[in-house]
């Protein structure tokens, strides 16, 4: 649902929409990360009354600073940043109230990468946060997510359900037909329809090219740690349900996907840049976003047509080639959900 580093002081929070719930994490006075449910346990008023927004921007900070404190504004109870009751003006123990059993209702919350994960319902989790990564961190460790910052941020509206959006991110069968500039740079998203693609070991970009821009080159320095087949290879990971990430040499999109409506999808994606590169007094992240851009929208152009498709009354269900295998994830992640 975000990065670590846009809560970088005690007391900032960022307030975010998850299925239909108002969360609010913030960072407390001993620096650890917490998650609540945006109620108050007194009468249930919201604590923070703002709505929680996608903006876009150069730069993406907190959503807001408590000074100490979360305040309710209906009767004025406050809490302290980890959740527990700090005051109850006019009612203490005295009134038959234990405030130890008002404590705020905690999300769960893991953090991989820089990125911040929340589970709504902690005490109902199977799995850990690194358990559900499965293989993913070993494959992109030599990657410094955690040490990366976001620098520009873009945010789409797509007339699109956020399962169509996923399937089109787990296949390159598209590629070769909607993406003549990425095909460009790497002529391995078209060979055969993508179905000889070892997304495990990374995908090789075309001769002289290394990193996803529009000449598949940039003057920014690759991540330090990178093998020599990273230095040339585009890799991209799906995190079920609503994260995608795509690592070329020197910097890294990560796209979030926040499920409007049955049929649109607030995209937001991020680009994250090594602070050494982004204190060099020539460092200009447009050759990365500019191409991006590009490709998104063509991403968003079709998606949104298989949306309209189906909508057809003679739509019943489509036909998965070979190359699409992976595209049957999202129907796994699901049916293993459904009862």
């Amino acid at each position: 649902m975000g990065r670590t580093e846009s809560l970088p002081n005690p007391g900032d929070y960022l307030l975010v929409e998850v299925a239909g719930e108002s969360i609010i994490v913030t960072r407390t006075r001993s620096g650890e990360l917490r998650a609540h449910y945006n109620v108050c346990r007194h009468r249930g008023s919201q604590l923070v009354l703002d709505k929680a927004e996608l903006v876009e921007g150069t730069a993406v900070p907190p959503t807001g600073h408590f000074r100490g404190v979360i305040h309710c504004p209906y009767h004025a109870w406050s809490y302290e940043l980890d959740g527990r009751v700090r005051n109850t003006p006019f009612l203490d123990e005295t009134d038959g109230l234990c405030r130890d059993e008002f404590t705020l209702y905690s999300v769960g919350l893991e953090t991989w990468g820089g990125f911040i994960f929340l589970h709504l319902t902690p005490d109902q989790a199977t799995q850990s946060l690194f358990e559900q990564l499965g293989q993913i961190a070993n494959r992109v460790q030599r990657y410094p997510l955690a040490d990366l910052r976001t620098v520009q941020r873009l945010v789409y509206l797509v007339a699109a359900n956020w399962k169509v959006i996923v399937e089109n991110y787990n296949e390159c069968y598209h590629c070769g037909s909607v993406h003549p500039e990425l095909c460009r740079i790497v002529p391995a998203f078209k060979e055969r329809g993508g179905n000889s693609l070892e997304w495990e070991d990374g995908i090789p970009q075309a001769e002289g090219t290394y990193t996803f821009t529009l000449t598949g080159t940039t003057n920014r320095a690759p991540f330090p740690d990178l093998s020599s087949e990273e230095q040339v290879r585009h890799k991209g990971e799906l995190i079920y349900p609503n994260l995608m990430v795509s690592l070329s040499c020197d910097h890294v999109a990560a796209f979030t996907l926040w499920p409007m409506d049955t049929g649109h999808t607030a995209v937001v994606c991020d680009f994250l840049f090594h602070l050494d590169e982004i204190a060099k007094p020539d460092f200009d992240p447009r050759d990365a976003v500019e191409f991006w851009d590009l490709v998104n929208r063509q991403d968003w152009v079709v998606c949104e047509g298989v949306q309209r498709g189906m909508n057809s009354r003679v739509f019943q269900h489509g036909y998965y080639a070979p190359m699409e295998d992976l595209s049957l994830d999202i129907r796994r992640y699901i049916a293993e959900r459904v009862d």
